[in-house]
């Protein structure tokens, strides 16, 4: 059985096979569905609740 991962930024299924997973300093690991969500939690600092496209977007 292979383990289903959400992505950390958007909260989408990774299919298994594809997407990446990088750990801190801390050990803390993140996983990544594709570039475009690690670019904007770990480059650009977005915060994942901020961001429109992602599921964890909450309107206030």
């Amino acid at each position: 059985m292979v383990e289903r991962r959400i992505c950390s930024f958007c909260g989408n299924e990774i299919e298994p096979g594809t997407g990446k997973m990088f750990v801190r300093k801390d050990g803390t690991v993140l996983y990544f569905c594709k570039n475009k969500c690690q670019k904007n939690m770990l480059k650009l600092k977005r915060i994942p609740r901020k961001v429109r496209w992602s599921k964890h977007y909450s309107k206030r």
